[in-house]
């Protein structure tokens, strides 16, 4: 994992906080996003409402898109590949994506 793309769906705050509305496992995926981006993984983040071009722009995603709609955001990649969409990491899955970070580093060092 050498970079991570997150392609939201429009009106989610990439912090999790909306309104009187708190997404907890939102909060702790940004958390965990800017970890790896202090770790040296490139990280972009991107939402539906205020940078479409990005989602019309990946190949990836708008064929995603033209297929199941905008129901498959968000939609992560790692170096260019599908790695979750319609949801994003659980306390479950978390692990697993910190080793994946933690053996970049080791390559990057």
């Amino acid at each position: 994992m050498k970079s991570i793309q997150v392609f939201d769906p429009p009106m989610r705050p990439t912090t999790g906080i909306g309104g009187t509305d708190v997404d907890s496992n939102c909060m702790t995926f940004a958390d965990m996003l800017l970890q790896f981006r202090i770790g040296g993984i490139r990280v972009e983040r991107f939402n539906l409402a205020q940078q479409p071009m990005a989602f019309a722009e990946n190949d990836t995603v708008k064929a995603l898109m033209i297929k199941e709609g905008t129901q498959v955001l968000p939609v992560v990649l790692w170096d260019g590949e599908v790695h979750l969409k319609g949801r994003y990491p659980n306390k479950h899955e978390r692990p697993a994506w910190y080793r994946a970070a933690s053996t970049h580093r080791r390559a990057a060092a």
